[in-house]
């Protein structure tokens, strides 16, 4: 009897080892030859029982399938548990390719390469860096800037590329080419500003800067308007269409406040954003051409309209704010 009670839990140690692989059951004539086994061993023993009760677990079995516990959910795949089945789901299947399930998505549409981050935000800032040599000697350096998010975090770094003559003998009106890099160092906008007059008496010859992106591909264009006494400038798109205008204050020198330019809808009526030239205190003010600017700007804006903005803020430091190589900051748009 005990010997037959430990086959009995043989019997049922194998059942749990077939569930885990759908059903493999055993195959009919040896269920027979070992519950004729059982049968014999039972008879000389004189308790048939636990033959029969071999006979209705097997029956069972083949009818209900493996055993599932309640509460539970099924088995999964083998080598990983129950409940971390669906946490496996999007792994790549045998016979795909990982890379077509792992793909990034999309950049915008009409976004230029390198410029997917300003589709997230609706500001910039722009700190001017201070060169000590500059600052030392009156000797005008090629002007680098900061571009950073509201948070102050670095998006973009800008440098100016020019020859030390012009620099020096053309002060603010010198023509430049900034390049604006991203953090891995990729060029992603260039701007060109060629040399242009900036007095009332040539209405016809006034400021102009190109925006590309990338390199050596138009997106758009600022152009000055002629005022006798506000600074104002259009934004163009890479078609040469008026897109935004842009209005400056009549005095541009302010002390102890921020000026600002408001951006507005060609026909000047709807604000939608603004660029500010920011007070950073009168040492740095009196003693340096480093200045802060801040671009406000709609977050829906076409991203190439975003980046035009860029330009036009480093037109405006250079026409107004700029007071090195000779020159000094104008307090007006004239002068």
């Amino acid at each position: 009897m005990i010997e037959t009670i430990k086959y009995a839990d043989h019997i049922s140690v194998s059942k749990k080892s077939f569930s885990s692989t759908k059903r493999k059951l055993v195959p009919k004539f040896r269920i027979q030859d070992e519950l004729g086994n059982l049968e014999k061993s039972s008879n000389r023993q004189g308790s048939p029982t636990a033959a029969r009760t071999m006979e209705n677990q097997l029956t069972d079995m083949d009818m209900q399938g493996p055993p599932q516990q309640m509460g539970y959910p099924a088995p999964g795949p083998i080598g990983f548990p129950a409940n971390q089945h669906a946490a496996f789901s999007n792994q790549p299947q045998p016979g795909t390719s990982q890379w077509a399930q792992w793909t990034p998505a999309a950049p915008p549409l009409n976004c230029p390469p390198g410029l997917e981050y300003l589709t997230q935000i609706d500001q910039l800032l722009i700190h001017q860096q201070v060169e000590l040599l500059e600052v030392l000697t009156g000797f005008e350096t090629n002007n680098k800037y900061v571009i950073s998010n509201s948070l102050g975090q670095r998006v973009y770094f800008a440098a100016e590329e020019n020859d030390c003559c012009t620099r020096n003998c053309c002060g603010n009106l010198r023509p430049f080419i900034l390049k604006i890099l991203d953090n891995t160092g990729r060029e992603v906008i260039t701007i060109n500003r060629p040399f242009r007059c900036v007095s009332c008496c040539y209405p016809c010859c006034l400021q102009k800067l190109e925006v590309q992106s990338p390199p050596g591909v138009p997106i758009g264009y600022i152009t000055q308007n002629w005022h006798p006494f506000l600074p104002k400038f259009t934004v163009l798109n890479e078609h040469h269409q008026e897109v935004l205008k842009i209005q400056g204050p009549c005095v541009v020198s302010r002390c102890c406040s921020d000026v600002d330019f408001e951006i507005t809808s060609l026909d000047g009526e709807t604000k939608i954003g603004k660029i500010t030239k920011q007070w950073t205190g009168f040492i740095k003010e009196a003693f340096t051409d480093a200045d802060n600017f801040a671009i406000q700007f709609p977050l829906d804006l076409d991203v190439k309209m975003k980046a035009v903005m860029l330009g036009a803020c480093f037109l405006i430091d250079f026409m107004f704010f700029e007071h090195g190589g000779g020159s000094e900051s104008r307090g007006g748009v004239w002068q």
